[in-house]
């Protein structure tokens, strides 16, 4: 057991997903059992560094009797923040003394590592960063916490989707997350059986669209078609689909109706089209057993370097392998997006999927 850590934080950062409770308990247990270290749960992130609100975390606190509910319980009973907050960033950095932290692991997506890597080498922390997000984008990890749980929800929407759409010859749509990223929608496209995927990443134009909706048409005998569409997939006209909150805060959304408004309009009503947004339904619920597994392995990593004083590093999954890369690396090369030359995008369009580009 090591002599100079003794109590770390724990905190969650960014948008929510299924696996976050996983981690935190495989942290805890990690920490409590196999290294003797006091563990502290910083309650919404950066918010409970600059409040000072926290709490304690043990093995049995969190158990609950046996029934152990941290393995199947989506999001993250820390909270999570993934909008700035109105505190100074020094008040905010003088909470991991105040709180008497000796290293933080914090669980997040390629935002959040960022900005709290910034306060980490501002302010002295030792840090371990953790990988999360439904999107998959960060960089030096072949896999984020949550993203096979938002997979499996969409491919599930897809077939869902694929019944009423046969039932009445219907171009059916489904806007996924993504904002930059295409890693969700072009997954769920090619598990959910999709004839077109639409990805931040690859251009596309109408008239390519249609004559694929066309050739399904032909194979088919049928106007059925599904279609998979990320949220940041530029538009018809090559511009983004925004909406503006109470607030002025402009978010991509909308995405999807827009494609589906310009398919009927562009076939004069012959292909109907009908476009279901997943929101946040592909952020909550259960985990599935591989982000569990994988939330459990990178908890227990994260906890091994506090204890081997490795910091400013991020654990990563690279083939089968779990091992630490270099924090700053990984915020250096910003978000992972979808290359061109992706085998699964080669896949897609090997069995007549379009996917632009």
């Amino acid at each position: 057991m090591s002599t100079e850590i003794k109590r770390i934080g724990v905190l969650t950062s960014g948008g929510d997903c299924p696996g976050l409770n996983a981690a935190i308990r495989a942290i805890t247990r990690r920490a409590v059992n196999g290294h003797g270290f006091e563990v502290i749960g910083i309650e919404d992130s950066v918010a409970g560094l600059a409040n000072r609100e926290f709490r304690t975390l043990t093995p049995s606190s969190i158990d609950q009797g046996g029934f152990d509910p941290l393995l199947v319980t989506g999001g993250t009973i820390l909270g999570s923040i993934n909008k700035p907050i109105d505190a100074l960033a020094e008040v905010i950095e003088a909470g991991y003394q105040d709180m008497g932290l000796d290293a933080m692991i914090a669980i997040g997506g390629d935002g959040s590592l960022a900005i709290l890597q910034g306060h980490a080498q501002h302010a002295g922390w030792n840090l371990v960063g953790v990988p999360k997000t439904i999107d998959n984008d960060v960089a030096l990890t072949d896999r984020s916490i949550g993203f096979d749980t938002a997979v499996a929800t969409a491919t599930l929407a897809c077939a869902h989707l694929r019944t009423t759409g046969v039932s009445h010859n219907r171009v059916m749509i489904l806007e996924t997350m993504g904002r930059g990223a295409g890693h969700l929608a072009l997954h769920v496209g090619i598990a959910g059986g999709a004839n077109a995927i639409l990805i931040p990443e690859l251009d596309w134009n109408l008239d390519d669209l249609l004559a694929s909706l066309e050739r399904t048409r032909e194979e088919r005998g049928e106007l059925f078609a599904l279609l998979v569409v990320a949220e940041g997939a530029s538009a018809p006209d090559g511009g983004t689909v925004e909406v503006v909150d109470t607030k002025g805060r402009r978010r991509l959304a909308g995405i999807g109706h827009v494609v589906a408004r310009a398919i009927e309009s562009a076939t004069g009503g012959e292909l109907t089209a009908r476009a279901t947004v997943l929101g946040h339904i592909q952020r909550g619920g259960r985990p599935s057993p591989n982000d569990t597994i994988l939330a459990t392995q990178y908890g227990t990593v994260a906890v091994d370097l506090v204890a081997q004083g490795l910091f400013d590093q991020m654990v990563s999954l690279r083939g089968t392998s779990i091992d630490a890369v270099p924090l700053d690396e990984v915020v250096a090369l910003g978000s992972a997006l979808v290359h061109p030359d992706d085998p699964l995008v080669h896949a897609g369009r090997s069995m007549g999927v379009y996917t632009g580009g």
